[in-house]
């Protein structure tokens, strides 16, 4: 009987890990249940408490695990020797093809259900990925490539642009291919205005 297997397991929480984010990208948070997961891992439903207190801190882990993944990935696209609006895009392209892999994971990453125990690690997870923008927009600031203002502003002018297109192609309005493909267009505007010159 499941329930009554000791607990002997390389990495447990690796690998609940690994089965919440399967679970949530094919049936949805609503069906993340830690005894689920327990019984797919084969060990006991109380083996996963040894990681997570709760499905909460499981969904926590979850969401710092993202933020990680996004950090990485943004970090390899990252190429300070670029022009201003070439690493911009590229730095727009990583995002958003993350975005497009990953849209249950980063929906769960970006809501604000997280328990009040994990805002210090949220907050230095999202400073550590999302905040790449943020710094790669205040150093263009500095060399008097972009206007001046609140870095966090722009960030979030920005963010929010590259996110809608990225909900667009979750939601079935765009297709991940035209997403991608009015990227470079999307930069340029957000660099550029759109008040004609």
């Amino acid at each position: 009987m499941p329930e009554s297997r000791p607990y002997h397991h390389g990495d447990l929480r690796s690998t609940l890990l690994a089965g919440a984010e399967r679970t949530l990208r094919t049936k949805g948070v609503t069906a993340l249940s830690l005894r689920e997961l327990a019984r797919e891992a084969g060990v006991s439903h109380a083996a996963p408490g040894r990681h997570f207190k709760d499905k909460q801190a499981l969904l926590n882990a979850l969401a710092l695990a993202g933020y990680d993944r996004l950090e990485q990935t943004l970090r390899a696209a990252d190429d300070p020797a670029l022009p201003l609006e070439p690493r911009i895009t590229s730095l727009a392209r990583a995002y958003l093809r993350f975005a497009l892999d990953n849209a249950e994971l980063l929906e769960l990453m970006y809501a604000r259900k997280h328990d009040p125990d994990a805002f210090e690690q949220m907050a230095s997870a999202i400073d550590r990925s999302v905040g790449t923008l943020e710094r790669v927009l205040a150093d263009a600031q500095r060399r008097g490539e972009l206007i001046e203002g609140d870095p966090a502003q722009l960030t979030l002018i920005a963010g929010a642009s590259l996110h809608g297109l990225a909900a667009f192609a979750a939601g079935g309005m765009l297709t991940p291919e035209a997403a991608l493909a009015g990227l470079e267009d999307l930069v340029h505007t957000l660099l550029h205005g759109l008040r004609p010159r």
